[in-house]
């Protein structure tokens, strides 16, 4: 389509970019006034748009609302930002039902079977001590971890030091650069060494993203029929991005650290797949069926939370301990003695989750804990710039990673 045709609310069928390559805009974003005019400024003069999007009747306007409800079922109504986050929902949805995805069943929602698995501990049999235990003598972590570990211990981080350990990791590099080089920082000149993303980000801020990444690749083998893994991990990416976009909004706070706090917040739960994979199973199920949110029906099926497992996990690693207790408090931020870190992160769970349902989402948004929201003095109308920025950013970002 010509330039001086697009209008507002158009969708992008595929990515824009300039001439040499560089990303301007991603699919499927929905073009505003703004953005015309950035493209216009750019002198761009055609772009690729979807198709209309088809009118929906009153019975299907219904089964949206329903549907989106369903979701909502455990939140406090009267909460502004819940319900400014309601009416997201229900806007994304309707705008993808529009563009032709269905609602899913019922079925479609369900975990797959895993009878044939066998649980590590059972119930009141085993403790998170023990299955943290049972995984860290029989898996070995990623060295490169380690020595990451050690430049960030250092009194004073050398650039030279971690551009070195982090080039000896080829994935790690790759990724990282991919990173760098996304709409996460929006750079205008393309970035395409280690040395040069350490002079930009900073060594302390991209030694964090490097131990977050050097972190991902030790889950492997998660049982594809208990849970989809790129569904996984783009939640887990949809909360950084989104703890990071709340950071920055803070006055002292290093964005990068949110962003890998949110990216692992659901650590503990990959080594519940893992070790009981049937009663993290049977928790998910317990959770569609009557409602509640995620952790609530761990505690209620298994006896405790993956906050509990993730806790004696971290320490393990010897993860940085302000990053840990941002992991393990993120459900409880208000118990914490300096909340505002978890009570980000336990915002950003809630968004990522708000967002999900549009794209198939399976379990119901868990709430913000009481005071998290306020604790950060951010306007409701920031939900919708976030979810925004989100939207540019997202597909690039889980790229860089996967």
């Amino acid at each position: 389509m010509r330039i001086n045709e697009l209008q507002s609310g158009m969708v992008l069928s595929c990515d824009l970019k300039t001439s040499d390559g560089r990303m301007l805009l991603p699919r499927g974003l929905e073009l505003t006034d703004r953005h015309i005019q950035m493209l216009v400024r750019a002198g761009i003069e055609d772009v690729e748009v979807d198709a209309p999007k088809a009118e929906l009747n009153a019975d299907m306007v219904r089964a949206l609302e329903e549907y989106v409800r369903d979701f909502y079922l455990y939140v406090n109504p009267d909460h502004a930002p819940m319900l400014e986050l309601f009416r997201i929902s229900l806007d994304r949805t309707a705008v993808a039902v529009a563009s032709g995805w269905n609602l899913p069943s019922e079925e479609e929602r369900r975990a797959q079977t895993v009878e044939h698995m066998d649980d590590i501990f059972l119930k009141d049999m085993g403790t998170p001590a023990d299955i943290v235990k049972h995984e860290t003598e029989l898996e070995s972590f990623p060295d490169v971890y380690f020595r990451i570990r050690e430049v960030l211990d250092s009194p004073n981080v050398s650039a030279d030091r971690l551009a070195k350990v982090v080039s000896t990791d080829v994935g790690l590099s790759a990724k990282l650069l991919k990173l760098v080089n996304s709409p996460f920082y929006g750079f205008t000149s393309s970035i395409d060494s280690i040395s040069r993303a350490v002079a930009l980000v900073g060594g302390k801020e991209l030694s964090t993203l490097a131990l977050g990444i050097s972190t991902i690749s030790y889950f492997k083998d998660i049982p594809p029929e208990l849970i989809n893994m790129e569904q996984f991990w783009r939640h887990s990416i949809s909360c950084g991005v989104f703890a990071r976009l709340l950071a920055e909004k803070q006055n002292g706070l290093q964005p990068e650290r949110l962003f890998i706090a949110g990216l692992l917040h659901d650590v503990g739960r990959l080594i519940m797949f893992k070790k009981i994979p049937y009663a993290s199973r049977e928790a998910m199920l317990f959770a569609r069926e009557n409602s509640i949110p995620l952790h609530e029906a761990e505690r209620e099926v298994i006896g405790f939370d993956h906050t509990d497992v993730s806790r004696h996990l971290l320490a393990e690693w010897k993860f940085p301990q302000g990053l840990s207790e941002i992991i393990n408090y993120h459900h409880d931020p208000m118990a914490y003695p300096n909340p505002l870190e978890p009570a980000i992160v336990n915002v950003a769970d809630n968004i990522a989750n708000a967002v999900s349902i549009a794209e198939g989402g399976m379990y119901v948004v868990p709430g913000m804990a009481e005071g998290a929201w306020e604790l950060m003095g951010t306007g409701v109308g920031f939900l919708r710039e976030a979810i925004s920025a989100y939207d540019e950013q997202i597909d690039q970002i889980q790229h860089a990673f996967f």
